[in-house]
């Protein structure tokens, strides 16, 4: 088995603000795995999230590393391949590319998309959340105007958590509902941006305003004040930074509503296909989200879309130049398509 990788740098069309920062940009990388004439595609995103980040050079030089570990192998060893990858502590996004790619091989060599592999629908169960940035309420009102221009989103993600304070993020909210279709879904995310006592007063004030849900109110290091919003809250709670993999999730399951797995976070289908299950084990809703990830990585999850409550896999709509296309957006959903593995085409003009 052969283990290739290339750098590809994608920009956002419009830059994307958290509580933790703004992004613009973000130089990912294509690995592709080719064995008996058949190439396997997957993507490592670079991430940060608080102290832990995961940066380009960094995966660089992992994946250079890996690349000879790998070549005994052959892409149906997948099992001794994840305990190789465990052995030498790769990293999650590395993982995860190594992980997609091998998914992609098989459904190729067997010619069969990776939904039907695994027996489930084509159609996801839930449409795509469209994200708004923190911004001024003019410049949110003009972000949901240009994604009501780009297609029929039935569902819009607004992050909070304003440096500013929740009296800057009620006033984004106001703004946005302003101008929001009628029978659209609103959901808020506040990326740990707020203390218990904002959670509380926010999530009573969002509830009454019509969001839906409310994901990462809290730091992830404030597991005891989760409780005592989950207790309290006025609207269902998801976490995202606060769960990683499937280890994560017994923990959390008397203290949240649902789970956010991002391939970059789990480590590749593999993994997100068990936080699925003992999400579900464990009576929690299951959303997918994502990070500055193409239309490869967010390909990849919509075939397992079937199995998601809510699916913010909005990321590479966001792209100027993004090099792959897969799964095609209808109607609000993002739908995988018939092809072999995960359906994904190169463009090497970008």
């Amino acid at each position: 088995m052969r283990l290739t990788f290339r750098p590809f740098t994608v920009k956002k069309r419009v830059p994307l603000t958290i509580s933790r920062g703004t992004h613009s940009q973000s130089t990912n990388f294509w690995v592709q795995i080719e064995q008996d004439g058949l190439e396997g595609w997957g993507e490592a995103t670079p991430f940060s999230i608080g102290s832990l980040s995961f940066m380009t050079d960094a995966i660089a030089a992992e994946l250079t590393n890996l690349s000879p570990e790998l070549t005994p192998y052959h892409p149906l060893d997948r099992q001794a391949i994840h305990r190789h990858l465990d052995q030498l502590r790769t990293s999650s996004p590395v993982r995860a590319a190594i992980d997609v790619a091998l998914h992609d091989w098989l459904g190729k060599q067997t010619a069969m998309p990776l939904w039907q592999i695994w027996g489930l629908a084509c159609q996801p169960a839930a449409p795509i959340s469209v994200t708004i940035g923190i911004s001024s309420p003019t410049a949110a009102q003009q972000r949901l105007q240009d994604w009501l221009q780009q297609g029929p989103f039935q569902a819009v993600k607004v992050k909070l958590g304003s440096p500013e304070g929740i009296d800057a993020d009620q006033a984004m909210i106001i703004a946005i509902l302003e101008k929001l279709p009628a029978h659209t879904q609103l959901s808020v995310d506040a990326n740990g941006g707020w203390s218990l006592s904002d959670a509380l007063t926010m999530s009573t004030w969002l509830a009454h305003k019509g969001v839906t849900y409310l994901e990462q109110p809290l730091p992830v290091d404030r597991a005891a004040e989760l409780a005592i919003l989950y207790e309290k809250s006025s609207l269902p709670i998801f976490v995202d930074e606060s769960c990683f993999t499937s280890r994560d999730i017994p923990p959390l399951a008397d203290r949240v509503h649902g789970i956010n797995i991002k391939l970059m976070k789990s480590g590749g289908l593999s993994e997100a296909y068990r936080m699925i299950h003992t999400a579900h084990a464990c009576g929690l809703q299951v959303m997918f989200g994502c990070y500055s990830d193409s239309s490869l990585s967010n390909t990849a999850l919509a075939h397992l879309s079937s199995l998601a409550t809510h699916l913010d896999l909005d990321s590479h709509l966001n792209l100027v130049n993004d090099p792959f296309s897969g799964a095609s957006f209808q109607d609000g959903h993002l739908l995988p398509n018939r092809a072999p593995g995960l359906g994904l085409s190169y463009h090497a003009k970008h």
